[in-house]
């Protein structure tokens, strides 16, 4: 009988061991994590790079977003077209079309209605100048200048073809007829009494009678 009850006591002695070194274990690990977790960190923390921040939007755009304005807000109008007749009423276009011009000007509506008669000035408002209406003046033609060339004699070749000689200033020219003297003048028809010559600047022919002086 006093065996039983000592093993039984060992039995529970053990279990009580193995409890408090369970117990003894788990407040040291509860000690340990609330010690650390409370003391301060010997080294900085390690900085955290920035987020980076959303660009701000202008105080209009904040504004407009914030509050719409009147003109997105409000609806617009939907007509209904319920009474709209898309029937031709010929009575009524032809009433239109029997209203009779009463006027006294011009009807700008009728291609036969003829224009008012405007009247003609006599004379023009400004002194000095001609009437609004008058003809204008035909445009004067120069007068071509004169050939300053002087035939002075002619001589006759084996061909029967007549030279005439010229002079302009100091210069002597001897030309057939069909040439150019001096850039300018074309020798026509020679005659022993006269030569025909034509100004080319001028399209301006004449005729310069022999000068014997």
């Amino acid at each position: 009988m006093a065996l039983q009850m000592g093993t039984e006591n060992k039995n529970q002695v053990r279990i009580l061991i193995v409890l408090g070194v369970i117990l003894g274990c788990v407040a040291v690990y509860v000690i340990k994590d609330n010690f650390f977790a409370s003391a301060p960190s010997s080294a900085p923390p390690a900085a955290r790079p920035a987020a980076a921040q959303p660009a701000k939007a202008p105080a209009n755009a904040q504004k407009s977003a914030a509050t719409p304005s009147s003109a997105a807000a409000q609806e617009a109008q939907k007509l209904s077209n319920a009474g709209i007749d898309p029937a031709l009423h010929l009575d009524k276009l032809a009433q239109t079309e029997s209203v009779e011009y009463l006027g006294t000007g011009r009807n700008i509506f009728s291609a036969e209605s003829v224009p008012a008669p405007i009247e003609k000035l006599a004379a023009s408002p400004r002194p000095g100048q001609p009437g609004v209406n008058a003809a204008p003046a035909a445009p004067v033609k120069p007068t071509p200048p004169a050939i300053d060339l002087k035939y002075f004699g002619y001589s006759q070749a084996k061909d029967k073809s007549l030279q005439a000689f010229f002079v302009r200033g100091e210069d002597i020219f001897v030309a057939r007829s069909g040439e150019v003297v001096d850039h300018r003048y074309k020798v026509g028809v020679i005659l022993p009494g006269s030569v025909e010559v034509t100004d080319l600047g001028y399209n301006n022919t004449q005729k310069l009678p022999l000068q014997t002086n």
